[in-house]
């Protein structure tokens, strides 16, 4: 009998066109694309990559963010080590198009553009891909929410999304499952799923800090993020040491001349 009661429960549901859930994962990952970010950002970054919890090497990196019309730019310096400095990268994103990116190679002491076809690459050697770098776009992915409360890593009561690419060709990835907070719209645990189905990556933030901005707004802003090549054992962490918020940087700064000359 009791059974009888849930499959009626079940099949008026389906037949009434409603939703388990009060929310579907298109508005969820609509509201994670749209989330508000700081018009300017300038901050220091430590960027420290380990193979099996040894630190293989630390590296400096300087870097500048602004936010217009809800698209992103970010150019990142790298000061230290020797192996690494004065590399300089530039991510420009586009409304409905792939972002455009530039990195400045010192060795060469030339800019390249960095092609679509090296969207699964490494980017200058740490766990990130060029594509981890960037932002995907909502309508490229079907999104289905598996569960609307799940506790995860340092954060808990997260929405949990099945993002899959629409065309696969599209993506490195089969699909993603990303566990989103429900205040500030941020994906703090990712898992991305390789060709074969089965998990490469894990990208993990472990803090998030709320900080005070022009118009009486306030940001939350991740301040520690953990990618990690669970196949490899190997990772990248990317750690705010110090960050500000909505002072102004000169648009020079986010140029492909300012990459050539770091000026």
């Amino acid at each position: 009998m009791k059974m009888t009661k849930k499959l009626t429960s079940v099949a008026v549901a389906l037949l009434m066109g409603t939703s388990a859930f009060a929310i579907d994962g298109t508005e969820i990952m609509t509201k994670v694309f749209d989330r508000q970010k700081p018009d300017f950002t300038k901050a220091s970054v430590q960027l420290t990559l380990a193979k099996n919890g040894k630190v293989e090497e630390t590296r400096n990196v300087g870097e500048y963010g602004r936010c217009k019309d809800n698209l992103s730019d970010v150019v990142m310096i790298f000061l230290s080590p020797a192996s690494v400095k004065d590399t300089r990268f530039l991510q420009k994103e586009n409304d409905g198009k792939d972002d455009d990116k530039w990195i400045y190679l010192p060795s060469l002491k030339s800019t390249r553009r960095v092609a679509a076809s090296d969207g699964s690459k490494a980017f200058v050697g740490t766990d990130f891909s060029y594509d981890d770098m960037s932002t995907r776009e909502v309508a490229d992915d079907t999104h289905e929410l598996l569960k609307e409360s799940e506790d995860k890593g340092n954060f808990k009561d997260l929405y949990v999304v099945k993002s899959t690419p629409k065309d696969p060709k599209s993506s490195q990835y089969s699909y993603r499952i990303s566990y989103i907070t429900k205040d500030a719209w941020i994906p703090t645990y990712i898992e991305m799923y390789d060709k074969k189905g089965k998990l490469l990556k894990v990208n993990e933030i472990k803090a998030i800090k709320k900080m005070p901005g022009n118009k009486n707004r306030v940001y939350n802003v991740p301040m520690e993020n953990v990618m990690t090549n669970v196949q490899s054992g190997h990772m990248t962490t990317m750690k705010m040491v110090n960050i500000e918020v909505d002072k102004p940087v000169p648009d020079r700064n986010f140029t492909t001349d300012f990459l050539s000359t770091g000026k």
